[in-house]
Formats: structure tokens, C-alpha cells, sequence
């Protein structure tokens, strides 16, 4: 499948950084776009099995392509490289891009795959990366896809987005390969803020599920909470199609649905009252309270962000919270 109508040129090298489960997916979908592909991993355990063609602790039963070379040189994964993808967590992001800014070609493009919104200082990573690497056209790639949907070449479409029009283009057709449609956008912020703000969504409908409170309650927060999400979005200057599109609603719907999801799987242990300790990392923990910050700083109406971070931090429960959102006053659906 083609991700623009652009006729995609012949591979590059690109630097994966980040051995997890996305990075691993991603470095399988780069290979399969007829890229030469180095992966960077910190634990040599998981670089050791990679080189074996698995990589049993993110992407279990997964047999990966050959074609893949890992390494725990951050210095050697960048050497030549002709785009970087850094796929750590989104409040690892200013550390990884410092470790690897010695080592970092010049003007290379540099695109964000992990989703998320710094939580001290409540900057996009997008600002994060411009900051600690000025000299790299920056870029985002988001949407709607389960790693292990990706790894195993399953369909899935997704948005590559940069401020800069014909780079965002030009990353798309090179991405883009049999089951993996990448579409471009210039909107990088609108892609940005819907991908960071789905995951405390999701948190709140696996939330919803867990408790027991039923499909109804379910549909109604994943929609009340895209309307969220828009205000939010509207607020940072996001355009309002790119955030109906698969970086926003598509992304939103996928991850409000399915266990599959960090997220959603960290609400559904919430809501039944089970243990969190040990669960895989949600990156929507700590970005509902940064969002939950930015909505009060900015007089953003946002019940269900606020209310999330508030039965993160254990300052309320799911059914106080529920309870207090049936509760507020009444208004038209369409008040902003």
C-alpha cells in the first residue's frame, strides 16, 4: 500500500532507538519498507535476543524478521543514520535524546513514536526534542496500532506529521510498506495532543469497565472525553479535523476498547480493585496530571481528565468520581 501517492525512493538507514515492544514492531516495519535497520536497546540481554530473532520479554511467541541489527551502542545504532525514530516513554524522551545527541548525524530527521506529555514541565515532546536537538527537523508518527499488530504485518494505518509539509510527505512514502498505510499532516500538535490525551481516556474506560458500570457509561465517557480532548487540542492550536482523524478519534476508539492496551489493561486492574505494582508502563499516569494541570491553568472544562488524575493520586474513587460527573450541572451537548 502506498502512504501518499509519492513515489517511495530507495531505503536509508534508519536508527531505532528504544528495544521494546514498539521499537521492536517499528524496526520490523522499516525492515519491511526496504530500510537497513539498526536497533538500539540498553539491556544487552534484549539486544542478545533480537540477534536470536525474538524478543521474548515486550513482543512474546513473535518470531522477527532477520535483517534487524541490535545493539547496546547508542554511538553505532546512530552511525550514517538517515532518519532516527526514538520510541522510549515519553518521560524518558529528554534523557535518551541527551545520551544520544553527541552522537547524533545533523539535520537527520528525528521522529517521535512514543505518546505523551512531559510531566514536569508540561511541554509537547516535540518542544522537548527541539530543545535538546535544534539542529533535527523533528516529525511524529501516531495512529491507531498495537505493536504486536505491527510486528506481525497486520494492517494498520497511521499518520506521520511535521511541521514541515513535504518532510511529513517524504517520511510517509518512505515508511509506508505492504500493510503498514502511512498518511501525512503538518498538523504536528494536533497529532501530538491526541495521542498523549487518548491514554488517559483509555485509562477511564478500562476504569469504567473494570468497576462493572456497564456499556452505556463506557460510550458515554469515550465521547464526553473526545470532546475533551478537542478543547484541549483547540487550546494548544490543534486543527480540529486531525484530531477526527487516526492520531485522534481512530487512536482513541482503538485503545478505549481493547486490553490490548496498556492503558486501557492499568484502568481494568484499577476498576477491579486489583494490584497496579508490576503492571507494563501507561504512559496516560503520568500525562493525566499534566493534562489535568494545563486544563485548570488554561480554564479548560475537563471533568473527566481532572477526574482521572484524581483517582490516580487516590484523592477519590471510580464511583465518587462517576458519581460526581452524573452530578454537575446540566447543559447542551454542544457547549464548548
Amino acid at each position: 500500500m502506498s502512504g501518499s501517492g509519492h513515489e517511495v525512493p530507495s531505503g536509508w538507514r534508519i536508527a531505532v532507538l528504544g528495544g521494546g515492544a514498539w521499537g521492536t514492531a517499528l524496526a520490523l516495519a522499516m525492515l519491511r519498507a526496504g530500510h537497513f535497520v539498526r536497533l538500539y536497546a540498553r539491556d544487552p540481554e534484549t539486544v542478545a535476543a533480537i540477534d536470536r530473532g525474538e524478543n521474548p520479554r515486550y513482543l512474546p511467541g513473535i518470531a522477527l524478521q532477520a535483517g534487524i541489527v541490535a545493539t547496546s551502542d547508542i554511538e553505532a545504532a546512530l552511525d550514517g543514520a538517515d532518519c532516527v525514530l526514538a520510541v522510549g516513554p515519553a518521560q524518558s524522551l529528554r534523557a535518551m535524546l541527551a545520551t544520544a545527541k553527541a552522537h547524533m548525524p545533523k539535520d537527520v530527521p528525528l521522529v517521535l513514536c512514543a505518546k505523551g506529555i512531559e510531566r514536569d514541565t508540561g511541554a509537547l515532546l516535540s518542544a522537548v526534542a527541539g530543545e535538546t536537538l535544534p539542529e533535527n527537523p523533528v516529525a511524529a508518527l501516531s495512529g491507531p496500532s498495537f505493536a504486536t499488530d505491527v510486528a506481525r504485518g497486520l494492517p494498520t494505518a497511521v499518520v506521520v506529521a511535521a511541521g514541515n509539509e513535504g518532510l511529513a510527505a517524504d517520511l510517509a512514502a518512505r515508511f509506508s510498506a505492504q500493510n503498514l498505510r502511512c498518511y501525512s499532516s503538518d498538523d504536528l500538535i494536533g497529532v501530538e495532543i491526541g495521542g498523549a490525551l487518548k491514554n488517559v481516556f483509555a485509562i477511564a474506560a478500562g476504569a469504567v469497565t473494570g468497576a462493572e458500570l456497564g456499556a452505556s457509561a463506557q460510550a458515554a465517557m469515550v465521547t464526553r472525553g473526545f470532546v475533551e480532548l478537542r478543547r484541549i487540542g483547540a487550546a494548544f492550536g490543534a486543527r480540529p479535523e486531525t484530531l477526527m482523524g487516526l492520531s485522534g478519534l481512530g487512536d482513541l476508539l482503538l485503545t478505549c476498547s481493547s486490553a490490548q492496551s496498556r492503558n486501557f489493561a492499568y484502568g481494568l486492574a484499577l476498576g477491579q480493585g486489583k494490584p497496579l505494582a508490576g503492571l507494563p508502563l501507561a504512559e496516560g499516569v503520568p500525562t493525566a496530571a499534566i493534562a489535568a494541570r494545563i486544563a485548570t491553568e488554561r480554564n479548560i472544562d475537563a471533568p473527566i481528565i481532572t477526574a482521572v488524575a484524581a483517582i490516580l493520586d487516590g484523592t477519590i474513587t471510580i464511583r465518587q468520581a462517576v458519581s460526581a460527573l452524573m452530578t454537575r450541572p446540566l447543559k447542551t451537548e454542544t457547549d464548548v
